[in-house]
């Protein structure tokens, strides 16, 4: 049997886990994404405004949108909001992620789906960004019919496609319409009727977005 003293530092030693797990626990939830008017973003924990969205961990986010294990570092946040989330914060935290102006992922979203996340087309591209099967298995999105995972995935593929020509963002925008081989063979956009308006589709949805009219 233990003695008093025993007991008493026993008690005192679980009381200082338990304390320290809180503590642990909040400063790993209590961080929040916030979108400015101009499309800047920023992290904090000490929120000021409605356009901050609070950020789990990655175990706790999964419950909630399951994304791609393969797809996310361990030490990364995600927003809480699920499927019912808003749509422009998941556009503000992958164009954080690659590096990528939130409102040019909106211009291809609006050309590419108009914002329907269940938009299909006739030759079998996916949800808002409109991601083929092959390349969403190759981007490893399991399901294009996810908005963050097909936002993520469509954020992932465009930034490739910014590094594979050196952030010339019309032919990036022709690649991720007509690949980048045919971006390729033809030295330039394609002549593409389609692909050809696309980019300029496009383009103006992100001039509108930027406030250039």
């Amino acid at each position: 049997m233990q003695s008093d003293t025993g007991k008493t530092h026993l008690i005192t030693l679980v009381t200082a886990a338990v304390l320290l797990l809180s503590a642990a626990c909040a400063s790993a939830s209590d961080m929040y994404m916030c979108t400015a008017r101009n499309g800047s973003i920023s992290f904090t924990n000490t929120p000021t405004d409605s356009n901050c969205t609070e950020l789990v961990e990655k175990k706790k986010f999964a419950t909630a949108i399951k994304p791609s294990a393969s797809t996310f570092g361990a030490s990364f946040y995600y927003p809480t909001t699920g499927y019912s989330g808003s749509i422009d914060k998941y556009i503000s935290f992958a164009g954080a992620r690659y590096n990528i102006d939130p409102r040019l992922l909106r211009a291809v979203i609006q050309a590419e789906s108009g914002f329907d996340v269940r938009a299909t087309s006739n030759k079998g591209a996916i949800g808002l960004m409109q991601l083929m099967p092959e390349t969403a298995r190759e981007l490893r999105v399991r399901n294009p019919l996810n908005p963050w995972e097909n936002i993520d995935g469509g954020a992932r593929y465009l930034r490739q496609m910014l590094d594979t020509f050196n952030g010339n963002l019309r032919l990036s925008l022709a690649a991720y319409n007509a690949g980048p081989g045919a971006v390729k063979r033809a030295g330039g956009i394609p002549s593409y009727p389609e692909t050809q308006n696309y980019v300029r589709t496009v383009l103006r949805h992100y001039r509108s977005y930027r406030g250039e009219g």
